[in-house]
């Protein structure tokens, strides 16, 4: 790596809910639950997988990004775009709050922009540097 390139400054973007499904499913069989019921596996690999990010990569910026719950211009164009897809599963709705509470206190920025997907996001940011 030359200097100039070890120089930039680097910014890592998570999808937020793919990686907090990721987390969910990858625990499915045993389920981290709290003394009062609550679930907490997605919220468990999450963090993991972000401490490990923070922890190999050392990002200069980091930032998780999300859907939002309005339709985007997919929906227009194609009608039936995740029309089949299944909504969230209850036990993982309940850790969302918490989810919002987690990136607060490891102070990671949050981006979303109703009518775009994280994807949406994510590409952008990356073409345009």
């Amino acid at each position: 790596m030359s200097k100039a390139e070890s120089k930039r400054k680097r910014l890592f973007l998570i999808d937020g809910y793919a990686t907090l499904y990721r987390s969910h499913f990858a625990l499915i069989r045993n389920p981290l639950i709290t003394s009062y019921g609550l679930p907490t596996s997605a919220l468990f690999g999450f963090t993991n997988q972000v401490l490990k990010l923070l922890r190999q990569e050392k990002p200069d910026y980091l930032a998780a990004v999300f859907d939002t719950h309005e339709k985007t211009f997919r929906h227009k164009r194609f009608p039936e775009y995740k029309a089949t897809r299944e909504k969230m599963p209850d036990e993982l709705q309940e850790q969302l709050p918490h989810l919002w509470n987690l990136l607060n206190a490891m102070q990671i920025i949050t981006l979303s922009k109703p009518g775009f997907e994280a994807d949406d996001i994510i590409g952008t940011l990356a073409r345009e540097g």
